[in-house]
């Protein structure tokens, strides 16, 4: 998402031209939808870069010039020194107030539809993953019970104190992930007992190690779990393919699982839309 909130930079670019890739076939820098602005001297959002990135501001500034293409079939090929191999339609228009007013519309509603990442600890990788977290498509929201956890932190996360973090589980929508960093691990059981409790969350993890994970499966049996929800738990969190336990490590580690994660359900709900011959 560009810096810049879309009505400011249209207040302060009124002549744009909006560039939006209709269709998109083969290995492409990105998919159908994906779009950008164009003025004369400034640029919002992306269409995936490249060669193929700068022809379309190209045409989109011929454009406001009076001249340009509204449509572009770009090969994405040796031609133009690029090698994905596949093929983008893209469509040019002068923005109105009334496509404007549409894509404020949609972006409103990518923001609404954007998974809610639960941080329940506000500690040294809690912090550390709320930053890595704050650019990509999530909303994440931070459960504390010191009130100096919560300070200086990112200014789009939403963040809680209180006495009893467990309760917040259930505030969860369907559809989100619980990512347990407490300092208490009796707390990081009773939270994860919860999370696991629910089968509507898409990841539930916890960090730890394999002593923790084997302490925490004895601790669910005894609590009345079983495999199954064990199962759900990933712990420890970041996978174990690199050994390296600072913060901002863990941090890009858990954030690309949870990309990982959200991608592979998102194609699993695409396939069950498509209707079958």
């Amino acid at each position: 998402m560009p810096d810049l909130p879309l009505p400011t930079f249209l207040a302060a670019h009124p002549r744009s031209i909006l560039v939006e890739i209709t269709q998109a076939k083969g290995s492409t820098p990105r998919e159908a939808g994906a779009f950008m602005l164009v003025t004369e001297n400034a640029i919002w959002g992306t269409i995936g870069g490249g060669q193929f990135e700068y022809m379309a501001i190209d045409n989109a500034r011929a454009m406001l010039a009076g001249g340009g293409e509204s449509v572009m079939d770009i090969p994405l090929g040796p031609e133009i020194g690029q090698c994905c191999g596949g093929r983008t339609l893209l469509n040019f228009q002068l923005m109105t107030s009334a496509l404007a007013e549409t894509l404020e519309s949609r972006l409103r509603s990518e923001e609404e539809d954007r998974p809610a990442i639960y941080l329940f600890g506000a500690g040294h990788v809690g912090r550390a993953l709320s930053r890595a977290l704050a650019p990509l498509p999530f909303a994440v929201t931070l459960i504390e019970t010191r009130a100096e956890a919560l300070e200086d932190l990112p200014a789009d996360a939403e963040r809680h104190l209180t006495a009893m973090p467990e309760s917040f589980v259930e505030k969860i929508p369907a559809n989100g992930a619980a990512i347990i960093l407490t300092h208490d691990h009796a707390l990081d059981f009773m939270i994860a007992g919860r999370a696991l409790a629910r089968a509507d969350l898409a990841y539930v993890g916890m960090i730890g190690s394999a002593t923790k994970r084997a302490t925490f499966a004895r601790w669910l049996k005894r609590e009345g779990g079983d495999d199954t929800m064990l199962s759900r738990l990933v712990l420890p969190i970041g996978g174990g393919a690199v050994k390296d336990k600072r913060p901002a490590v863990i941090a890009a580690l858990v954030a690309a699982e949870l990309l990982a994660t959200y991608a592979v359900r998102q194609e699993q709900r695409s396939k069950r839309q498509v209707p079958s011959a």
